[in-house]
């Protein structure tokens, strides 16, 4: 009897996917909060708004499919396909909706007025994202197919951006008054995360490879890297602003080199410094990795020391060394943020001036991008560590029908 009763106590359970039911109870309470915040300026409070209560039926009919969709992402049986389709399809969905939110509203409060995504549509979002990464992993894609849903999320963003369909939404209708402004912020920022990386593996790489050579070196270099690693972004930055004035100020062709106190350099330092720890340990990691019978078949083959660590040793390391170019440019591109404070320009600009102002706009196009940029970068590199990498490229395999009973 108790063995009954406990078999019928485990059968909703089995039924249910924890994963896709996580995402469904975020997503639920997503609708019941304010879909959006219209506000009569641009800084001025804003008032809650449901989708039902701005859009009427056609709103409770959205509110209705969205329930729809998070619900049947609750059951374990619905397949990977279906689950990567309906999150993706929800997320552009979602989006399409504030956009028309926003222009019925706008149409209505007046043209100063500004109508900005609300609680639950971030958390609508969040669910709806959920569901599509737990389909594409039931799904399992190679490296292949990983690089073709990348480039078609790019390019449904792309699109749906570029159709006009959002804007009316607050976000961007403060790009459209200071889109020139987005583009040179934009470079300047690519040009912060990228720069200060490839300064990292041109200094890096080389003192990760001389630390693996003379173990005497490498607790102190490890070490005082440890030690860069740990300093507070906002301090670190901070420091800079002192040491390099006094550099452009007292040493001769310092401040025509283009080195100061604020601006584009100091903030470049910053960031190269927190690169390096990531690039050296992986290097070193990576070398030690080296099977020592790889190690004896080179010098086996007569190879000297040189000629093993460039043409087996490195090559061997390149997953580790590429992985650590992720970490680099993901937290780079974020910590590229902070660099609007000491007048280094790029997205954080827009972040600062909106703390200043209090103008959430501001701050989300400041914000989103960034997201957008580090979320892309991470997963592309993921799939090139995947692509060398056979151990973690698999290719998972089926349509998600036939493991839907099998992956929680």
């Amino acid at each position: 009897m108790t063995t009954i009763a406990a078999e019928g106590a485990r059968g909703p359970a089995r039924a249910l996917s924890l994963p896709g039911t996580v995402a469904a109870v975020i997503g639920l309470v997503g609708l019941a909060l304010p879909f959006a915040q219209v506000r009569p300026n641009r800084i001025a409070a804003g008032e809650a708004v449901g989708l039902a209560g701005a859009l009427g039926p056609a709103g409770g009919v959205a509110l209705a499919g969205f329930a729809v969709v998070l619900l049947a992402a609750a059951s374990r049986r619905l397949p990977g396909g279906w689950r990567a389709g309906l999150g993706g399809g929800g997320v552009i969905l979602a989006a399409l909706a504030l956009g028309r939110v926003a222009a019925t509203l706008t149409a209505e409060a007046g043209a100063l007025s500004r109508v900005g995504p609300g609680a639950g549509f971030w958390m609508l979002l969040l669910a709806l994202g959920l569901i599509m990464a737990d389909g594409v992993h039931r799904l399992g894609p190679g490296p292949r197919g990983r690089w073709a849903l990348l480039v078609l999320a790019v390019a449904a963003v792309g699109v749906l951006v570029g159709s006009g369909a959002l804007d009316q939404v607050s976000v961007m209708r403060e790009y459209a008054v200071r889109a020139a402004q987005f583009q040179r912020e934009a470079l300047r920022h690519l040009l912060l995360a990228f720069a200060s990386l490839g300064a990292a593996l041109v200094v890096g790489l080389p003192l990760g490879i001389l630390a693996h050579a003379v173990p005497r070196l490498r607790a102190g270099v490890l070490g005082v890297l440890d030690v860069v690693q740990t300093i507070p972004s906002l301090a670190l930055f901070g420091l800079m602003i002192p040491l390099f004035g006094w550099v452009a100020a007292n040493v001769p062709g310092a401040a025509a080199a283009g080195i100061a106190g604020i601006g584009v350099f100091p903030a470049l330092v910053a960031l190269f410094l927190y690169s390096l720890l990531p690039v050296v340990a992986n290097m070193v990691v990576g070398l030690d990795g080296v099977a020592p019978g790889v190690r004896e078949a080179a010098a086996g083959l007569g190879m000297t020391r040189a000629q093993a660590l460039w043409q087996v040793h490195l090559p061997l390391t390149l997953p580790v060394v590429l992985a650590a170019v992720r970490i680099v440019l993901v937290q780079n591109i974020g910590l590229a943020v902070i660099a609007g404070l000491i007048g280094g320009g790029g997205f954080g600009t827009f972040v600062f001036q909106g703390l200043n102002q209090t103008a959430m706009d501001l701050i989300l196009l400041g914000a989103l991008p960034t997201i957008a940029l580090a979320l892309v970068a991470g997963i592309a590199l993921d799939i090139a560590v995947a692509q060398l990498d056979p151990a973690r490229a698999g290719d998972g395999g089926g349509d998600g029908a036939g493991t839907g009973s099998e992956r929680g």
